[in-house]
């Protein structure tokens, strides 16, 4: 038995010192020193022997146990030493390098629409006026002829705040603002988020963002609202598409209409974008109602004017081919990148 430990004791201590990694001291140790560990089983066998060897052998394994486990711990602490500078060497950081290169940025697809659609109005010599999201009902409906108790309010689904200021439903209060404010001629545009309660889904959101137009001059025609348009549609989407004026009725305006434009996807051949009628319904428009003009201080008898709303959403989807207004607002970076 006194063999067979020395034995164990050179074959460990050599092990030990070819061990590389501190993994492999671990395995050393539970091998030899575990539970099932060869020097344990050499213990549970001493009771075999005669009692007068007993101190003698006891002692010997004891000896060898604590030079085992002195080697051990001794190369533990080199190994992880030199673990330790290589792991510092490998994640030393030349400072001299130069930075990983970052991807630019791109615009939101509704942000270029947008930006598109101010500059062919400034072009056109208009100016672009902003105001209040929370609004007094008072420029947000009254001054545009829709009284309390107007039918009209129900198709708006306002957000209230109280029973005297709500979330703007449109940018049109930022006309009557204009309007009680200056002296014609007017020629401005109103770009700015709104807010209605609709449900979420492929063509409607409860917040969206709208572009309004209003001209007040002397002598202020249909015609001169319907070449706006036409010009407006042919620089944002190309030469060949042209407007359609139908009937309508909004309080404001008078007369009103509900203007199409040729289908950008098809160019009027008819898709399924446009269900096959070659139009797309994307804004309304009109003249400005006598009864607003008096309403905000501006003689009807000698001024005239005209009023349009679009929704930039809608412009954006149109013009990207865009099939879901949700697309718009997930932040999906595989979606957004591909427009610059």
């Amino acid at each position: 038995m006194e063999n067979k430990l020395r034995e164990i004791q050179l074959r460990v201590m050599q092990s030990i010192e070819e061990a590389r990694q501190s993994a492999n001291l671990e395995q050393i140790r539970v091998s030899i020193l575990g539970k099932k560990g060869e020097l344990t089983g050499l213990l549970r066998g001493m009771g075999k022997l005669p009692p007068e060897e007993r101190p003698k052998m006891g002692q010997l394994v004891n000896d060898v146990r604590a030079a085992i486990e002195e080697k051990l711990e001794a190369r533990a602490a080199e190994l992880k030493e030199k673990e330790k500078a290589a792991r510092l060497e490998s994640e030393a950081i030349d400072v001299t390098l130069p930075g990983p290169e970052r991807g630019a940025g791109s615009l939101h697809p509704m942000n270029i629409a947008l930006q598109k659609m101010i500059e062919i109005f400034v072009g056109m010599g208009y100016e672009a006026v902003e105001g209040p999201e929370v609004e007094f009902d008072h420029y947000n409906f009254e001054l545009l002829n829709i009284p309390k108790n107007h039918p009209a309010r129900d198709a708006q689904d306002t957000f209230y705040v109280d029973d005297n200021i709500v979330l703007r439903t449109h940018t049109s209060p930022v006309q009557a603002r204009i309007m009680t404010t200056r002296k014609p001629p007017i020629r401005v545009i109103c770009p700015g988020r709104v807010y209605r309660a609709d449900e979420a889904d492929a063509t409607h959101s409860p917040v969206f963002h709208q572009m309004e137009g209003l001209v007040i001059d002397e002598n202020i025609t249909m015609g001169d609202l319907k070449g706006t348009l036409d010009e407006f549609a042919r620089q944002m989407f190309g030469e060949g598409i042209r407007t359609r004026f139908r009937p309508s009725f909004f309080p404001f305006t008078e007369p009103s209409a509900e203007v199409d434009l040729t289908c950008a996807n098809c160019r009027g051949e008819g898709c399924r974008m446009c269900k096959g009628t070659g139009w797309i319904e994307v804004l309304g428009a009109g003249m400005v109602n006598p009864r607003v003009l008096e309403m905000c201080g501006i003689d009807s008898t000698k001024y005239s004017g005209f009023a349009f709303g679009m929704g930039v959403e809608r412009m954006a989807l149109l013009k990207y081919n865009i099939p879901n207004l949700r697309y718009l607002y997930e932040n999906d970076l595989r979606f957004l990148t591909q427009y610059r």
